[in-house]
């Protein structure tokens, strides 16, 4: 029995409909200093972020895991900040 049209061809367990459109990521560190907020700040805020919020831990070889963020989650982290500064006690 034939069922996919002629010409298509389907690898076994992939599933076509759903790709990662991700392909680059920036850590942290390189987020907080483009915001001009440490990276504490950062690390503190992101807590309850989701990977489906533009965050991942990017894991090597005997190394500790390295927060890191897609574009989605560059604007969600300055959101954050935004939120943040306007609920910060003034000194």
């Amino acid at each position: 029995m034939e069922l996919e049209a002629k010409g298509q061809h389907r690898r076994r367990g992939l599933n076509p409909m759903q790709r990662n459109k991700v392909h680059h990521v920036y850590t942290a560190d390189c987020v907080a200093k483009e915001l001009g907020v440490g990276e504490d700040l950062i690390h503190d805020l992101t807590l309850g972020m989701e990977p489906e919020d533009g965050v991942i831990w990017v894991y090597g070889i005997g190394d500790d895991p390295v927060l890191a963020f897609t574009d989605d989650g560059i604007e969600e982290v300055r959101l954050l900040i935004e939120e943040f500064n306007r609920h910060k006690p003034k000194s």
